[in-house]
């Protein structure tokens, strides 16, 4: 068996690790930034309705239902990215993905659509305004990322406002479901009691409950993960800028 030319493997290596590191095509490149222009003014048209509704009433309170409709539409929307992740276009986990997702849509249809008693309560918009401002960067984001052109402003706003909107979206979340609490536990909206012909029971109070438990052990390691990707990304660019 003749040798391996010195080098061969390291190329070849090489080519492999340039394939694995190449983005999506030309069709799918296209495709991913009329979707993420599509998401990035739809957040726009929520925030844009939240001032005029703001303006108009002269009060914050109520605000959700000047903007219930695009937020149900554009929120849901956000799963084709589950979609994405699973079809190799984008190179983010279908897990992580999906979790993030599901939970926004899971509080948008399964919380504050379905309980309409705590559409009027402040935490809603305090989590509907966190996720307007950090969709209308992040869809921004991912843009200018595709046509490779991202404006620094862009990527350091994507890696710095989470230290105050992860928290305040949390809060705004976990003090909805925790507003909805009563009025499931009395309607029993959405649980199954025994006894019925299969035989399996469901308390959707309960599983709020844990939902909002589940918070304790996430929302720390998204926190941190986000804090670690800001040094990673932003990191040498502020260490230079100590050096100037």
């Amino acid at each position: 068996m003749s040798a391996a030319a010195p080098g061969t493997s390291k190329a070849a290596h090489s080519d492999v690790a340039a394939k694995k590191k190449k983005g999506p095509g030309a069709l799918a490149t296209a495709y991913l930034v009329i979707y993420n222009v599509v998401m990035t003014a739809g957040w726009l048209v929520i925030a844009v309705g939240l001032v005029r509704a703001y303006l108009a009433r002269g009060s914050y309170h109520g605000l959700y239902y000047s903007i219930e409709k695009p937020l149900k539409f554009f929120q849901t929307g956000a799963l084709l990215e589950i979609l994405h992740c699973a079809v190799g276009i984008v190179p983010s986990s279908v897990v992580l993905t999906g979790f993030q997702v599901m939970s926004r849509v899971f509080l948008t249809w399964a919380v504050t659509h379905s309980v309409r008693e705590v559409q009027s309560e402040d935490s809603v918009l305090l989590f509907v305004t966190a996720w307007t401002v950090t969709e209308i960067i992040r869809y921004s984001f991912y843009t200018f990322s595709l046509l490779n052109h991202l404006p620094y402003l862009i990527k350091w706003a994507r890696y710095t406002f989470f230290f105050v909107l992860y928290p305040m979206g949390v809060t705004g979340e976990l003090l909805t479901i925790y507003a909805a609490l009563p009025y499931v536990q009395k309607t029993g909206l959405y649980s199954v009691t025994l006894p019925n012909k299969y035989n399996f029971s469901f308390d959707y109070y309960t599983f709020l409950i844990l939902i909002m438990i589940s918070y304790i052990p996430l929302f720390p390691q998204l926190y941190f993960h986000m804090i670690r990707q800001r040094k990673k990304v932003l990191g040498h660019v502020e260490d230079y800028s100590k050096v100037e």
